[in-house]
């Protein structure tokens, strides 16, 4: 048996409203010995989405729900300290969904794979990550971007609405407006990541403003954000627009299910086309967009942000500043140095 203990944060009760740092329990046991063709992997980075408060909700969905007890699931970079399997190397930098703790045994019921050379462990979560990979299948499979498109962004100073809006320049849009809440956001999107224009939705009135920014309106809508937003969003939309359907943040902690978008109709005045996406669906492609996003991100097309917290301590509070629009960029924790 190994003298290892691993941390671990598990569920202790499914939220019901907004989510509370309560909802989750810090337990340790033992790290138990491998198994033939197992290896243990040593955690460093957790990376969270909003899409994960959906996966606390006893619903059926795209992945089946966490279960009350279960180690929290989430995705991670970490480094191989034992192998039973001549795959992997102690050293060897890996990724995969190995959950909110320190040591994750893989080979079994968990699987990881290992870093692309050179991809530092903080980039491999977001720009060159998932992230990227939803920014960039949702803008450009769905979205469908045209040269001269006015595209609009909402949570656009979120981890995959600051790359969307920013690959919507790189294909030619005649004018991005990202939709963020606070001062400093907005100046991010404009003065470092080269936005059109910003509009804070905390202090200005969303609908009027598009009108204002959008008079011809908004051939693609990327949405992270749903509610009054999309509403507002749709009575601004121009013939054959397209709405991309990313998240849907402002509703994840409603104790009941919101109404529908009550400008929907605008889809059938204006000829529109509003679809969702799940970017697990683009896992056979990921090498496509890795190459492309490696490219701008070494050209300096694309800029990004990480918001890293550190301790594995703070794991429940860093997922709740997702929902208190604390992040800018990618949200982070870090919970262990690498050993080189």
């Amino acid at each position: 048996m190994s003298n290892r203990r691993n941390g671990q944060w598990r569920l202790k009760t499914r939220p019901v409203g907004m989510v509370e740092t309560t909802d989750f329990e810090f337990v340790t046991e033992a790290v138990l010995d491998l198994k033939a063709n197992e290896f243990l992997v040593r955690n460093l980075y957790f990376s969270f989405e909003p899409a994960m408060r959906g996966w606390l909700n006893d619903v059926e969905s795209y992945v089946a729900p966490v279960q009350v007890n279960e180690v929290m699931r989430g995705f991670t970079v970490g480094q191989v300290v034992e192998s039973g399997t001549p795959d992997f190397s102690p050293g060897d930098f890996v990724q995969g969904m190995l959950g909110w703790q320190e040591y994750a045994i893989c080979g079994g019921a968990l699987s990881a794979s290992r870093l692309p050379a050179g991809i530092p462990p903080q980039l491999a979560l977001s720009v060159l990550g998932g992230t990227g990979l939803t920014a960039y299948f949702g803008l450009l499979d769905i979205g469908k971007p045209k040269q001269g498109d006015v595209v609009v962004v909402s949570g656009a100073a979120g981890a995959t609405g600051s790359v969307a809006g920013q690959i919507a320049k790189i294909k030619g849009a005649s004018k991005v407006v990202g939709i963020a809440g606070g001062a400093q956001k907005c100046a991010w999107l404009t003065d470092e990541l080269g936005f059109d224009a910003a509009i804070d939705y905390k202090i200005e009135k969303v609908e009027d403003r598009l009108a204002t920014l959008c008079p011809e309106g908004i051939n693609i809508f990327f949405d992270n954000v749903g509610g009054s937003i999309l509403d507002d969003a749709l009575n601004n939309l121009a013939m054959h627009g397209r709405i991309v359907l990313c998240g849907a943040i402002s509703g994840y902690n409603d104790e009941h299910v919101s109404p529908g978008p009550k400008n929907y109709t605008q889809l059938i005045v204006q000829r529109g086309q509003m679809e969702g996406f799940i970017v697990f669906d683009y896992t056979h492609r990921a090498d496509e967009a890795m190459q492309d996003l490696s490219t701008w991100l070494s050209e300096g097309r694309i800029k990004h942000t990480e918001d890293v917290q550190e301790g594995i301590e703070n794991a429940p509070a860093t997922f709740l500043r997702l929902f208190q629009g604390k992040n800018k960029g990618k949200q982070l924790l870090k919970i262990a140095d690498a050993r080189i």
